[in-house]
C-alpha cells in the first residue's frame, strides 16, 4: 500500500481540464459552435508577444444566453474564488467596477484570462477554450457597474 501524499496541484489540475472540457462542450449557438481554436493575425507563440488587445473582439452576440453560459465557466473554474461572487472583488480585483491594470477592452480581459496577469492571475489558456473565455468575458461584461467601488487604488 503506497502512503505518500496526493499531490493536491495535480489533483486540482485533472479537474480543471475536466470541468473546462464540460463547459466547452456546452450549447452552441444557433450560427454554429466555435472553432476549436481561434487563430489572430499575430497568434502569439509560448515566449511571443502578444496581439494588440484592442484588435482582438468578442465573437460571440452580447446577449442573455452568453452570459448565462460565462456564469456557468465562472464558477466551474473558481474564478469566483479569487475576484467573488458577481465579480465584485476579493481576493483579486473587482472585474465590474470600470478600472483595469492591464486594460479594459474584451480583448484586454481575453488577454489577461488566456495568458495570466503577474502577482497571481494564472493563465488559463492550456485549460480552458478560447469559447469558454469569451463566454466568461460575455459574464463580466453582463454584470452591473457597483454605486460605490470598495478599493481605493491598485498596490
Amino acid at each position: 500500500m503506497d502512503l505518500r501524499p496526493v499531490n493536491t496541484y495535480v489533483v486540482r489540475g485533472a479537474w480543471c481540464v475536466a470541468l473546462s472540457l464540460l463547459a466547452a462542450c456546452g450549447r452552441s449557438d444557433s450560427a454554429g459552435s466555435l472553432p476549436v481554436s481561434v487563430s489572430y493575425p499575430e497568434h502569439v507563440a509560448a515566449g511571443g508577444n502578444q496581439p494588440p488587445a484592442g484588435e482582438i473582439k468578442n465573437p460571440l452576440p452580447t446577449d442573455s444566453a452568453n452570459a448565462a453560459d460565462g456564469s456557468k465557466v465562472f464558477s466551474a473554474m473558481n474564478c469566483d474564488g479569487c475576484h467573488g461572487g458577481g465579480a465584485l472583488g476579493w481576493v483579486g480585483p473587482s472585474l465590474v467596477d470600470g478600472r483595469w491594470r492591464y486594460g479594459g477592452t474584451d480583448g484586454a480581459v481575453f488577454q489577461s484570462i488566456f495568458y495570466g496577469r503577474p502577482r497571481g492571475m494564472p493563465a488559463y489558456g492550456g485549460i480552458m477554450s478560447p469559447g469558454a473565455i469569451w463566454k466568461a468575458v460575455s459574464y463580466i461584461r453582463a454584470q452591473p457597474v457597483p454605486v460605490t467601488v470598495p478599493t481605493e487604488s491598485f498596490k
